[in-house]
Formats: structure tokens, C-alpha cells, sequence
């Protein structure tokens, strides 16, 4: 009896540990890509001759592009090579120690460059784990439990967020109430919780090294160049488009998409810094409200997904989000009160789009595939993460050729639009319900 009893507990662990490292590695697209460190770059470290919008879109094309080049090889080589948990705990403490370098970017425009270097190549290795994260998830549940342990996962990662940003606030931003009363100088309460960022990603990730098995190398796998890489991963697409086309092309439409979604938290709170004139304490209330906002839409959306079915959410979302982006733009002259409407709306539409995305994928790839077909999910999203950044970018340069002379930042709403357009178009081309076959 003691040992039927015991393997169920160490499952459990296991799955929790699995699902605390989203909680974990929180501080990264919550504090460092969102909703501080950017701020801190473009409102207190560049000037604005140094067109800090224009430059952190950059960084993050830059980051996509080097990524978009590698995912085949370390997809591949996560579901083949072995060692996920090893590759996922080695880019988890590269990420520790990057976070903890951005606690020395003072407020001087002659630390920038070192800030975008920080902030893309952060990007990038966050990207990076998240392929072996995700490539571990079947092997901490089970067919009938995968989507709401991946929802479970999620929502501690939401909740890690509000808390992350509360604490910041709390702890440090706040001068009058900040608890651990560090000096003003130098934008060190900021700086400081840079450091904060990475002594939680460290000890929180350690239940994942702990007590989440590792998994082996396949006794076929080979090492491959860049080239052959590639070319598996061709053939790979080509089979899942004989078998399930409708799976394959919201592969596609969802990649686009994604990357849109991803843009509207990236480049989220430099518009409210530089457009409409949020301070760093302003910008974390939004993001609490933000988070939480998000965390009620997935819920919302994950009921009304069973009932109406995941494209539908999805399509509903992309509408309401293009609507409330639109909007912001259109009432920008309007100040403050337009970015906390717009944006929250922005945040709610957010929340089930990812989530009804990831539950489409699982209720559609083929039988015996589903491993595959995520791990392409994970491929198709990475290989486009340039998009965000370029569009954000590009629209906000086109600003200037117009003769546009005062807030081109909001201008950079339009490229982000404009994916989720495409994207939306190309996902009113999916069966919301397709047939798969059995075999190819």
C-alpha cells in the first residue's frame, strides 16, 4: 500500500514544481520586459534624442531574429537530445544573473546601449527556456489533465505578477511607505528591485531542479547541423499539413497573432510612459489592475470556450482588442484616462486569446502527435518574434517621415494592429472545427 500511495505524491510534486516555475520566472515579463525596466530605460536612462521607443522595438527584432534562426535546433533538440530540465535550469540562471546586471544601468544616457543589450539578450534566453519548459509539460500530467494544468501554471503566473508588482511598489518605489527605506539616489529603489527580480527567479526555481524528473535522450536521436535542422523541421510541417490542414494553418494565423499579443504587454508600458506621461509609480498600478484584469478574462474565456468553442473566443478577443488599440490611438489627446480604459480593455481581451489558443491546439492536433504539434505551436511563435518589435518600430519611424511633431510613441499602436489584423483574417480561415485523420 505504501508504494501505491507514494507515486501519486511524487507526481503531484513534481506537477506543482513544474507549475511553479511560470510563478518563478515571473519577475521577467512582469518587472524586466514590461512594466519597469523599459520604463526605466526610456523615461529615466535615455533622453529622448536617443528615440528610446524606436530602440527597444529594435532590441526585441534583434532578439526575435537571432531566435527565429536557433528554435529549430533547440526544439529539436528538446524533444530528442534529453535533458530538458538542465537546458531549461542553465537559462533560467543566465536569466538570474542577467536581471542582476541591470541593477548597475544608472539613470545616464551613456548606460542605454548596455540597458538594450540586457534587455534583448534577456528576451532571447526567457524565449529560449520557455521552448524546454513547455516540451515538459506531458511529462508532468497526463491526456485528461494537460490543459488544466497548463491553465493552472498560468494562473500562478498571473498572481505572481500582481504580487511581484505590489511588492515592488510597496517595498520600494513608494517613498513614503517603501519598507525597506532604501536611499533616492541614483533611481536606486528602482535599480534595486532589479535584484529583488533575481533572488526570486533563483530561489523559486528551485523546486523545478529539485523534484521535476529529467528526461532522456532518444536512443534515434542524431546531432544535426543548422541546415538539416531545418530541413527536418520542413518535413515535419509538411506531414501535419497532409494530416490535419486546419491544425497547420492556425499554427500559422496564431504565430502571427501571438506576436501581437506579446507586443501589447511588451511595448505596453512605454506608451503609457512616453504618450501619456505615466510615472513609474502610475505604470505599476496599472499593471496590478492589468494583471488581474487579464487573469478574469482567462477565466471568463476558458467558460465560455467550452461553450462556443475556441475559435470563437479567439476571433472575439483579436475584434476586442483591435477595437480598444484603435481607440487609445484615436482619443490619445484625451490623457491619462485613455490609456487606463483602452489598456485595461487591451488586458482583458489578452487573457483568453492566449488561453483559448493553447486549448484549440490541444483539442485538434492529431492523435499520437500532440507532443509535435505543441512543440510547433512553441516553433511557429518564436520564428515570428521579430514582428512585434519591427511593426512597433517601423510605425513609429513612419510617424516622423509624415511630419508627425509630438507623441509618435502612440503611433506604434498601428503596427501592432495590424498584426493582429493579419492574424485575425488568416484565423477566419480555420474550421472552428476541423477533422483530423488518423494517419497521414
Amino acid at each position: 500500500m505504501s508504494k501505491v500511495a507514494k507515486a501519486p505524491r511524487v507526481k503531484i510534486r513534481g506537477t506543482f514544481s513544474w507549475a511553479l516555475w511560470d510563478w518563478a520566472q515571473q519577475p521577467y515579463p512582469t518587472l524586466m520586459q514590461t512594466f519597469i525596466f523599459p520604463v526605466y530605460l526610456a523615461s529615466a536612462v535615455a533622453t529622448m534624442d536617443q528615440k528610446p521607443d524606436v530602440q527597444l522595438g529594435l532590441a526585441t527584432t534583434i532578439a526575435g531574429l537571432v531566435l527565429a534562426l536557433t528554435a529549430p535546433v533547440i526544439g529539436r533538440r528538446s524533444d530528442e537530445a534529453g535533458r530538458r530540465k538542465f537546458w531549461l535550469m542553465l537559462n533560467t540562471y543566465v536569466l538570474v544573473i542577467i536581471t542582476a546586471l541591470s541593477f548597475f544601468i544608472e539613470p545616464k544616457p551613456e548606460f542605454f546601449i548596455f540597458g538594450l543589450i540586457l534587455y534583448g539578450l534577456g528576451s532571447f534566453v526567457q524565449e529560449t527556456a520557455f521552448i524546454n519548459y513547455y516540451a515538459m509539460l506531458s511529462s508532468v500530467s497526463t491526456p485528461k489533465t494537460i490543459g488544466r494544468i497548463s491553465g493552472y501554471a498560468w494562473g500562478l503566473g498571473y498572481a505572481g505578477g500582481i504580487i511581484l508588482l505590489l511588492i515592488a511598489l510597496i517595498g520600494f518605489v513608494l517613498p513614503d511607505v517603501a519598507w525597506f527605506g532604501i536611499p533616492q539616489e541614483d533611481a536606486l529603489p528602482v535599480r534595486s528591485v532589479f535584484l529583488f527580480a533575481a533572488i526570486w527567479i533563483a530561489v523559486f526555481s528551485i523546486p523545478m531542479m529539485l523534484r521535476v524528473p529529467e528526461t532522456k535522450r532518444k536512443t534515434s536521436y542524431e546531432k544535426m547541423s543548422l541546415v538539416a535542422a531545418y530541413k527536418q523541421t520542413i518535413r515535419e510541417i509538411g506531414t501535419l499539413r497532409r494530416q490535419a490542414p486546419e491544425t497547420f494553418k492556425f499554427l500559422i494565423s496564431s504565430a502571427i497573432y501571438r506576436d501581437g499579443l506579446a507586443g501589447v504587454f511588451t511595448f505596453g508600458a512605454v506608451l503609457g510612459t512616453l504618450a501619456f506621461g505615466f510615472d513609474q509609480t502610475s505604470i505599476i498600478f496599472f499593471g496590478i489592475a492589468g494583471n488581474l484584469v487579464a487573469g478574469i478574462g482567462a477565466a471568463v474565456g476558458g467558460r465560455l470556450d467550452d461553450l462556443l468553442g475556441s475559435r470563437t473566443i479567439i476571433v472575439a478577443s483579436l475584434i476586442g482588442l483591435i477595437v480598444a488599440g484603435t481607440g487609445v490611438f484615436v482619443f490619445a489627446s484625451s490623457g491619462p484616462i485613455t490609456y487606463w480604459i483602452g489598456g485595461l480593455i487591451l488586458c482583458l481581451f489578452v487573457g483568453p486569446a492566449q488561453a483559448s489558443s493553447r486549448t484549440f491546439v490541444s483539442r485538434f492536433a492529431p492523435a499520437g502527435r500532440e507532443g509535435e504539434v505543441f512543440g510547433m505551436y512553441q516553433l511557429t511563435g518564436r520564428a515570428v518574434s521579430f514582428l512585434s518589435g519591427t511593426m512597433w518600430s517601423l510605425a513609429i519611424s513612419l510617424s516622423f517621415v509624415f511630419g508627425v511633431e509630438k507623441n509618435n510613441t502612440v503611433w506604434g499602436i498601428w503596427g501592432l494592429m495590424l498584426i493582429l489584423l493579419v492574424g485575425l483574417i488568416l484565423l477566419l480561415r480555420v474550421d472552428p472545427k476541423p477533422a483530423v485523420a488518423e494517419t497521414i
